[in-house]
């Protein structure tokens, strides 16, 4: 249970004998080889292999190159058609809409809006957006602030690049307060050393100093005092070297570091939709299989409580041990959109399911089951939802089209027959609780013989008896197998609730009596007020222990 929280060697003789035995094609063979040679070679078929249109090139090559990610790449160029294609780059934008629910994708147009004003200003022989300029300012944005350089010259070092004054060529320096994957305070230096006005980034202090290879000019404070010399300087031994650094940023190491922090794709911030329109993961090879459910109960004639019920097995999740406890930790994130692909509601949660040392090998056999209940209108949707497992990093995707259900007044209806693996009386509100009943629904509908199978459903508009008060609906349980009947009783409706013309059928069914296979359970209600008849129904399969 969740808190809320894939001959030997023959004989001499016989091999002698195989070799001398001739060669025969059988006839069907012959005919075909002989088809093949009357056949002109520019008539034969051939194995073509289809090419990838040039749109969807420049736009893996060009138009994202600086912020796809390495999974999205070996998944684009996995996909062979064009309609894949055109879905998977719906959804790469959409991961990164910082607002799904307006029209615009403010991130997208943001994005071509730099790679435009790459272009236009730090092209310099080949086009900007080529340029380390241009891809930084691509990648993140614009820089919090630029302290420029353009024509170079005179220079006085600061005390943390070692104190002095020399030349050098045109060079900026971007601030950035904080890039998402890369850190906070990120300083970039960029140093055009041609004069062509294509900036590089620097990978250190010193390729911006113009005196650098001159002997005895641009000198340090240190090498002016003769405690190191250029030479050291320029090997990376001493001076402002390996060993001088005073600010940990200029640590050699440090920026290497960060440069390749910056070669790499910037952070995916939106990432609740990582699935292609088929509910497949695009980029996880190894997906976490669950399964989930859908229910409905009418709140209002405007409002129907729908419950999404996810479980997965145990022992797909892995365990670590945590303060002596087993522990399995999942986080869960799920999205409803309408129809019309505008978000309604999330919801998300981390979930753990726990067990002791001794207990984990029985507690692998079981299920865990998460849920969660929210008011929606009647209408059409699809649900989206993510599980990660946060020990092992499996993910698995799930995609759901479902129809929430218009009550009309007057008109004999129920809710979804649910077929439980927990159905007990609530002792206070919390996740499966419906009025006054704990209902965990058993998702996949599997059971083992002597299990009780809890059966729960509410009945809407139902006709009252005016004598006895009473309902005046006649229910009847059926149990099918293969089409026949099994068994079958009536509902008495002693202690059934009636709450606000809603009657609330909740019993267990035992199964000891039953043999292993697929059974349906019929609940047929028939209104003699109204003269209105319904027959809900559910399926499970019954195994052995």
């Amino acid at each position: 249970m969740f808190s809320n929280t894939f001959f030997r060697r023959a004989s001499g003789a016989l091999l002698v004998a195989l070799m001398c035995l001739p060669v025969v094609a059988p006839a069907q063979d012959r005919n075909k080889s002989r088809a093949n040679q009357s056949t002109d070679v520019q008539d034969r078929e051939r194995n073509v292999k289809q090419e990838v249109k040039q749109v969807y090139k420049r736009w893996l090559s060009q138009d994202v190159a600086y912020i796809i990610t390495g999974e999205e790449k070996k998944a684009f160029n996995k996909l062979t058609t064009d309609e894949e294609r055109e879905n998977f780059i719906e959804q790469f934008w959409r991961r990164r809409d910082p607002d799904p629910d307006t029209d615009e994708n403010e991130y997208r147009e943001e994005y071509y809006e730099r790679i435009a004003y790459a272009n236009q200003h730090y092209a310099s022989g080949i086009p900007g957006w080529k340029t380390d300029r241009g891809r930084i300012y691509i990648a993140f944005g614009k820089p919090d602030g630029v302290e420029s350089h353009p024509s170079g010259g005179s220079y006085d070092r600061p005390s943390y690049e070692g104190g002095g004054s020399t030349t050098t060529y045109p060079f900026e320096t971007w601030f950035y307060r904080n890039i998402n994957g890369v850190g906070s305070g990120v300083e970039i230096e960029f140093v055009d050393p041609t004069g062509t006005g294509e900036y590089r980034i620097a990978r250190s202090p010193n390729e911006k100093d113009a005196m650098l290879n001159v002997p005895g000019a641009g000198l340090t404070l240190s090498e002016q005092l003769g405690l190191s010399s250029k030479g050291d300087r320029i090997t990376g031994i001493g001076g402002y070297g390996l060993s001088n650094y005073q600010r940990e940023q200029d640590n050699p190491f440090t920026r290497l570091q960060l440069i390749t922090d910056l070669q790499r794709a910037p952070q995916v911030k939106f990432t609740d939709l990582q699935t292609d329109l088929t509910g497949k993961p695009q980029f996880d090879d190894n997906p976490l299989v669950f399964d989930v459910r859908v229910d409905f109960y009418r709140q209002s004639d405007e409002r129907v409580v729908t419950a999404f019920t996810l479980q997965t097995e145990n022992r797909d999740l892995t365990f670590v041990d945590k303060g002596g406890v087993q522990t399995a930790q999942m986080n869960i994130f799920g999205k409803v959109t309408s129809v019309a692909g505008r978000r309604v509601t999330t919801f998300e949660d981390p979930v753990t399911t726990t067990a002791t040392v001794e207990d984990l090998t029985q507690a692998k056999d079981r299920k865990s089951v998460y849920g969660k209940a929210m008011p929606l209108p009647p209408g059409t949707y699809k649900v989206d939802v993510i599980v990660r497992d946060v020990n092992s990093g499996a993910t698995g995707v799930r995609n759901i089209g479902f129809t929430v259900p218009k009550y009309e007044t007057g008109k004999l209806s129920t809710s979804t027959l649910v077929l439980a693996a927990k159905l007990t009386g609530a002792e206070a509100p919390g996740m499966f609780v419906i009025g006054g009943d704990k209902v965990i629904p058993n998702v996949s509908g599997n059971y083992k013989r002597g299990d009780a199978i809890g059966l729960y459903m509410q009945v809407y508009n139902a006709g009252v008896d005016q004598t006895t008060l009473r309902p005046s609906v006649d229910a009847k349980y059926v149990l099918m197998k293969d089409g026949k009947e099994v068994s079958s009783f009536n509902e008495e409706w002693r202690g059934v609730s009636d709450a606000n013309g809603r009657l609330t059928l909740a019993r267990l069914m035992p199964t000891d009596g039953l043999v292993p296979g697929n059974y349906e359970v019929q609940i047929r209600l028939s209104d003699r007020v109204s003269n209105q008849s319904l027959a809900p129904s559910a399926k499970f399969t019954l195994t052995e222990k």
